[in-house]
């Protein structure tokens, strides 16, 4: 396995989009939130079928997260990747997602008939006002950290914006869903962890599969362990449990954490990086 960095998270500079489908452990800062990734493609694959991509606009106010789990593996998968991150870069000044999602959704349903679809978590977060809007696409869902309770849950436990979150298709399903999406405020401190299904696929020491509530449990043992610690802690607990856990699939997970900073740019910074384009 490898080691997620413990560094302080590298400043992503604004206009950028940073991500793809190989091997990585790497922590990023947005505008207003901090960001650890690892990820680890199936066997000895160059590229996995799980893509993740971050993006900050070009004052440092929008951050937008992408992890998203592909049909397939290898060069297949890494081609997808590329359109991602051109879609991403696309959308990198876009408050609303709503448009980037039903365009995500597009190109899935037109890769189809290759078998491409995926499941996916895309979230934007909006520094000034600490607003994460959530788009989840068949895919499993998060963990939500309330710093104030030192609580974590599945998000939609004790969130009443997400008691009815919508259950969306996977991506590429039906070229013509409609996706919807639900927010939350982040206080400084809250965390949101994304996965793929590996880690609820994986096993208790029972041989018995994980699924939400098993990692729910575990993740809730590790109450005392650092954000910058957590990605390594938690793969290493699960690893432990079962001698096939996380050796079958692609395996990422995704931690951002509202750090109440404000985006940090000057108006001429913002101008020069932007290149003249209006602040979203």
């Amino acid at each position: 396995m490898l080691s997620v960095s413990t560094q302080p998270p590298q400043h992503m500079q604004c206009m950028e989009v940073w991500g793809g489908s190989q091997l990585t452990a790497q922590a990023v800062e947005l505008g207003g939130i901090d960001t650890w990734v690892y990820s680890k493609p199936f066997g000895q694959s160059e590229y996995g079928g799980d893509v993740y991509y971050a993006s900050s606009c070009a004052t440092g106010r929008i951050s937008r997260l992408l992890l998203a789990d592909v049909a397939g593996h290898g060069h297949s998968v890494a081609a997808t990747a590329a359109e991602l991150r051109t879609l991403m870069r696309r959308f990198v000044n876009r408050l609303d997602q709503t448009e980037f999602v039903r365009l995500l959704n597009q190109q899935f349903a037109a890769l189809s008939r290759h078998g491409a679809f995926a499941t996916a978590i895309v979230t934007t977060f909006f520094a000034p006002s600490r607003r994460l809007t959530i788009c989840n696409a068949g895919h499993p869902r998060p963990l939500l950290y309330r710093s104030a309770q030192r609580q974590w849950d599945l998000l939609g436990h004790h969130e009443q914006t997400a008691r009815s979150a919508p259950s969306n298709l996977p991506l590429g399903i039906l070229a013509a869903s409609e996706y919807e999406q639900f927010d939350v405020e982040l206080e400084p401190g809250d965390c949101l962890l994304s996965y793929t299904d590996a880690l609820i696929e994986s096993c208790d020491a029972d041989g018995e599969m994980l699924g939400e509530a098993g990692l729910l449990q575990i993740i809730r043992l590790l109450r005392d362990v650092g954000t910058e610690e957590l990605i390594e802690t938690l793969i290493g607990e699960i690893a432990q449990r079962y001698p096939e856990n996380l050796s079958e699939d692609d395996v990422t997970v995704m931690v951002m954490r509202a750090n109440g900073g404000e985006p940090h740019y000057s108006f001429g910074e913002n101008w020069e990086r932007s290149g003249g384009l209006p602040a979203p």
